[in-house]
């Protein structure tokens, strides 16, 4: 009996230690030394459209996937940040996560993002971003 309390204290203990280490979420703390991964993935033509922040908030669908080109303005809090281009502004929703690792990203820098429009009746409608990447000059 003692040999099955003690096996059981062992397995319970080793799977705390791993759901701890699960848990623990990946985020993006700035630069690295350690190199980029290598990028993988489609990098053809898309279907998904260019499209201005006034144009998406005006004319937009709800969980329409769009591409918006300008500069993240500021950090709201949490994951929310607002996003602008020549024609206005948007609030965008980005994980930590998304941040390409190694790269600064700031007020002045152009960024292309990719994501799912979330068009509300009442409220704000906000841009669930996919993919961030900067973009080219």
């Amino acid at each position: 009996m003692k040999r099955i309390t003690k096996i059981s204290c062992i397995a319970a203990a080793l799977l705390a230690g791993s759901a701890v280490a699960i848990a623990q979420p990946g985020s993006y703390t700035g630069p690295s030394t350690k190199p980029a991964p290598a990028s993988a993935g489609y990098t053809g033509p898309s279907s998904v459209p260019l499209m201005s922040a006034r144009d998406l908030l005006d004319k937009g669908k709800d969980d329409q996937y769009v591409k918006l080109k300008g500069k993240l303005v500021s950090h709201k809090g949490g994951d929310e940040y607002e996003f602008a281009d020549q024609s206005g502004k948007i609030t965008v929703e980005i994980s930590s996560k998304l941040f390409p690792e190694g790269t600064t990203i700031d007020h002045n820098t152009v960024v292309e993002l990719i994501g799912e429009f979330d068009k509300e009746t009442f409220g704000e409608s906000t841009l669930d971003v996919e993919q961030i990447k900067v973009a080219a000059k």
